[in-house]
Parts: C-alpha cells; structure tokens; sequence
C-alpha cells in the first residue's frame, strides 16, 4: 500500500477554549501546532501525541525553546471514525504539567461526554 494515500488515524476537533488559545498565538507558533497535529494524525510519535493519564493525552509542540501543549482526550464511540477532542491550551513553563490543567481537561471530557450522549436510531 502507498503510504502516502494513508488514512489519519483520527480526527481532530477543538472545544472554545482550545480554539481561543490557538487564535491568541503568533501565526507561525499556529502554523507549527497544527502541522504537528496533521503529522500525529498519521503517525505514533510521542513527541507530538502523548498520553499523560488514562484519560488526558498532550499535543506537544517546541518552537523556538518554548512549549506549547495542548490538552486533549479520545472519543472512540462514532462508529467509523476516531476523534480527539482538544480542551485547551497552555506554554508550558516547567517540567510538569501543571495539576490544575489535567483538572481542566478531564471536567472538559466528563462535559463533552454529558452533553454528547449518542443518538439511538
């Protein structure tokens, strides 16, 4: 198979908080965070796609010595498609991730998941 013909391995969607971050930032760091989440799509690069808990994983991106993450989470139930829900945004400014963010991505999750109850038709 042509590799270059190859599915994404899943879609990417960005809650407000996510999309606003995005739009505050200078468009090259932009440019460089959604070229490395078009790049995780069709790969498993941990330096772009990292799991960070059992629910909350981080695109991570490094552009000129400073870190930008942005928090997301799996949502595996659409039948034909995978989707990743990106939460929100952060410049990393230490080595850990700040518990507060975690905290904020998964009261994110449970909302999406309370307000995206599945259809039964």
């Amino acid at each position: 198979m042509n590799n270059n013909l190859q599915k994404p391995k899943f879609r990417v969607e960005f809650l407000e908080d996510a999309a606003e971050f995005l739009e505050l930032l200078d468009e090259k760091v932009r440019d460089k965070i959604i070229y490395n989440i078009t790049k995780a799509r069709y790969s498993n690069d941990k330096e772009l796609l990292k799991k960070l808990n059992d629910e909350i994983w981080e695109f991570r991106t490094l552009y000129k010595h400073i870190q930008y993450r942005l928090f997301a989470f799996w949502d595996k139930r659409v039948g034909t498609e995978t989707l990743v829900i990106s939460t929100h945004g952060i410049i990393k400014k230490s080595e850990k991730t700040p518990q507060s963010d975690l905290d904020k991505a998964a009261r994110l999750r449970k909302l999406y998941f309370t307000l995206n109850v599945p259809k039964n038709e």
